[in-house]
């Protein structure tokens, strides 16, 4: 694949006035925009055109089953000529990739992901999460317009929509390291490569190479990922999605306009989130052998320090206090306000 040049990935996305997934944004690049076509019209045709990508093409699947660490780096993906052999050490695409569905916007949606490797770490991000990653982004025609040098951090809850299906379906690296110069030591990293119609890509916004309506390929190592609580209540973000429609900006149990995830008061009733959670300490002694605890159902970290093998861990649990189904900081009727008990 050749490169042309690297462009900004990112979409444009302001909290606070929850625009949610927009043009991509760069500043040295004019926004293009052109009428937008009907979205289960287009996902037909972006659907087409995708298998007949993922036909024609192969990848060097030999050197992936034989390496102990692979990357993105050592992945190949070439066309295959009419009447050409499949050459010996490769996989057709459509061979080897996974069929997923989703839905953004009320609209039924099919990507794709070939996973090189599933990433030796115990956890996985979700999809609204902080992710450190290598990537490389391409159009259908092979040409890169988007690459990292090294790795970077990105917040999925602002990238396009395709990212937050594909990227959670991989585990983290088993280990990492960011050295001192800015390059990564990694082990056993989650490394794939999404082939996302245009709907969960730019659609009818784009940049410069990208034009509208561009299926996008983003090959990627997982490295790490850290849970996002974008209003800091105690409440992570992906918790916050509480019709589950991996969408943030359409939870907003108040009314008032400000979604969960950026509502410091998510029902409106005066008292903090924060405050209407049970706050926990633990405190773990390693040097006798005790073991980190177990967390509760809607029980979350906060935050944790480590002092000659001591590890103190502060939670937040939700409470339900009058029984109903409805934790407090949902429910505009309970007002207690737990930090005052402490």
């Amino acid at each position: 694949m050749k490169q042309t040049g690297i462009k900004n990935l990112l979409l444009s996305f302001i909290l606070l006035l929850l625009i949610g997934f927009s043009a991509c944004r760069n500043d040295d690049d004019s926004i293009t925009s052109i009428p937008e076509r009907d979205r289960t019209e287009q996902q037909i045709v972006d659907r087409d055109s995708l298998q007949g990508y993922l036909q024609t093409h192969y990848y060097n699947s030999a050197d992936f089953a034989a390496s102990m660490n692979p990357t993105i780096d050592d992945l190949l993906i070439t066309e295959l000529e009419s009447g050409e052999m499949l050459p010996d050490g490769h996989t057709l695409l459509i061979d080897a990739i996974e069929t997923h569905t989703t839905v953004f916007l009320e609209v039924d949606y099919e990507y794709y992901i070939l996973r090189l490797n599933q990433g030796g770490g115990d956890t996985s991000p979700k999809f609204s999460d902080q992710i450190r990653v290598n990537y490389k982004g391409y159009l259908q025609d092979g040409s890169l317009f988007d690459s990292s040098a090294n790795s970077v951090v990105f917040d999925m809850s602002i990238l396009v929509p395709g990212w937050s299906r594909a990227v959670p379906q991989f585990n983290n690296a088993e280990n990492f390291v960011l050295n001192g110069d800015g390059t990564v030591t990694f082990n056993n990293a989650g490394v794939g490569v999404m082939f996302l119609p245009s709907g969960l890509g730019y659609y009818s916004g784009g940049a410069a190479s990208i034009l509208p309506y561009s299926n996008l390929l983003f090959a990627f190592d997982l490295f790490q990922s850290q849970v996002n609580d974008h209003d800091n209540d105690g409440i992570p973000s992906y918790v916050e999605d509480l019709n589950a429609d991996i969408d943030l900006s359409n939870d907003d149990t108040d009314g008032n306009s400000l979604a969960n995830f950026v509502d410091p008061d998510d029902d409106g009733d005066g008292v903090l989130t924060r405050n209407e959670l049970e706050s926990i300490e633990y405190i773990v002694d390693t040097n006798m052998g005790e073991e980190e605890p177990i967390l509760a159902d809607g029980e979350y970290e906060i935050d944790r320090s480590e002092e000659d093998g001591i590890i103190t861990i502060n939670t937040v649990k939700t409470v339900d206090s009058n029984s109903d189904g409805t934790p407090d900081y949902l429910d505009d009727t309970i007002d207690i306000d737990y930090s005052e008990e402490s």
